[in-house]
């Protein structure tokens, strides 16, 4: 995996310090194959918690996205390496008889859900084929749907499922997982079927938040900047060793992060005792490193949001690097 090998082995020294504050902690990643929901399971797994990951690439099947160099049961072994225990359960949560059985398994083993994180997306060649530049009466009406079926029904279906865990839970965590904040997404997001499936996910956490306040829980939306996930270095045909050279061809990549930096920031947040105060709230990788004193892997803090409101919409003078 693209700078997976460097990220393993700090894991596995932070887990070797016995700092595991997420100890006893279940948690689910609802579309951990790769990228953020990889990464975000594997910083909680080095917290200590049990892992199960959910996803529909597996060494024997490939899903839709057409990767197959991923696979969802290397995210539980990965989760596992990192100190934590992963336990991939190859799930396609638009298949209700596979999404009940998910939970059935989970209740069985632990009786209880603490956090769940709604990572379900992998529509990114139906993005290539018919958002940029695409008009929504471009897109085929399948495609669009489909969209919305992998962006808004899939995170409604998981919710609806795990809810009745999560609020056995002492303090249940529901993490909805998109493109933007509210902030940003109050912008066009360039198709109808697109800005529908990116926008869902802030109103499903809110409505979260107020349905789990009185069982102490958290409900938020989040979300990474420009990201330099596997997929996304494939694109620009890079690595995460020379990923500078595809600002050649994106020269807002130049602000781009990892998607350890925001997984740092959701672990963090979930061992939080505090972490009530976030609830309802849609919050960036930036914010949270922030609040948490944390960075990339790399050592910088980059902001990409601020630095898309202030240079590329606001016309500030700048570049990335002052963002980093």
């Amino acid at each position: 995996m693209d700078g997976m090998d460097h990220t393993t082995r700090e894991q596995q020294q932070s887990a070797a310090t016995g700092e595991r504050p997420l100890a006893g902690r279940i948690a689910l990643v609802a579309g951990a194959t790769r990228g953020l929901g990889r990464a975000i399971a594997l910083a909680l797994g080095e917290a200590g918690a049990t892992v199960y990951v959910t996803g529909r690439t597996t060494r024997t099947h490939t899903s839709e996205v057409g990767r197959p160099q991923e696979t969802i049961e290397e995210t539980g072994e990965l989760v596992t390496a990192a100190g934590g225990t992963g336990i991939a359960v190859p799930t396609d949560h638009l298949d209700e008889e596979q999404a009940r059985a998910l939970f059935a398994r989970i209740e069985a083993d632990h009786g209880r859900l603490d956090i769940l994180v709604n990572d379900l997306w992998g529509g990114e060649h139906l993005v290539v084929k018919h958002v940029f530049g695409k008009k929504s009466w471009e897109t085929p009406l399948a495609d669009g749907l489909r969209m919305l079926d992998l962006g808004v029904r899939s995170h409604v279906i998981t919710a609806g499922l795990a809810l009745p865990l999560l609020i056995r839970s002492d303090g249940p965590v529901h993490i909805e997982v998109t493109d933007g904040t509210t902030e940003v997404n109050e912008r066009f997001r360039d198709n109808l079927y697109f800005d529908i499936a990116k926008t869902t996910p802030h109103r499903i956490a809110f409505a979260l938040s107020e349905e789990l306040a009185p069982f102490n829980g958290t409900a938020i939306s989040t979300s990474p900047g420009f990201l330099r996930s596997e997929q996304m270095l494939s694109f620009f045909g890079v690595t995460e060793e020379n990923w500078r050279e595809a600002t050649a061809q994106e020269p807002h990549f130049a602000i781009a992060e990892t998607p350890h930096y925001l997984a740092r920031g959701l672990a963090a947040l979930a061992a939080d005792p505090n972490r009530p105060r976030w609830s309802g709230k849609s919050v960036s990788s930036a914010e949270l490193a922030s609040a948490y004193d944390l960075t990339d892997v790399d050592g910088s803090r980059p902001d990409c949001f601020a630095y898309f409101r202030d240079v590329v919409f606001g016309g500030k003078k700048g570049v990335a690097e002052d963002y980093r």
